[in-house]
């Protein structure tokens, strides 16, 4: 199973930017499907970002054009680079993944918060 730990959040004015990374262990993160989901207070908890493969990623209409998903199988890690930040992008962001195949996100991280300024 992978350990999943989240860096990178944090307060930023709206405009700004924030660079997510997610730091995995115990894994190859080849083998999974990673994912950004994000909750706000009182909100589920909605899926961000998922990326597939080098070249097939998927991004959340509301944050289309603004964040990108990536990662480096060299280092295991997955990164969220979030620009043009908005205050309804406030929430707890997490890291997922799941292994390729499966239908469920079993693994999880503990989240970063992100908090934008108006």
């Amino acid at each position: 199973q992978v350990q999943l730990v989240e860096s990178g959040g944090g307060l930023v004015q709206t405009g700004g930017s924030l660079r997510l990374s997610c730091a995995a262990s115990g894994g190859t993160i080849s083998n999974y499907v990673l994912g950004w989901f994000r909750q706000a207070p009182g909100k589920e908890r909605e899926l961000v970002a998922a990326i597939y493969n080098s070249h097939s990623t998927f991004h959340a209409d509301s944050v289309k054009g603004r964040f990108a998903i990536s990662r480096d199988s060299r280092v295991n890690t997955v990164a969220l680079q979030m620009n043009s930040l908005k205050p309804e992008d406030t929430a707890r962001y997490y890291c997922a993944a799941k292994f390729r195949g499966t239908d469920s996100w079993s693994n999880w991280g503990q989240g970063t918060q992100v908090t934008v300024s108006s």
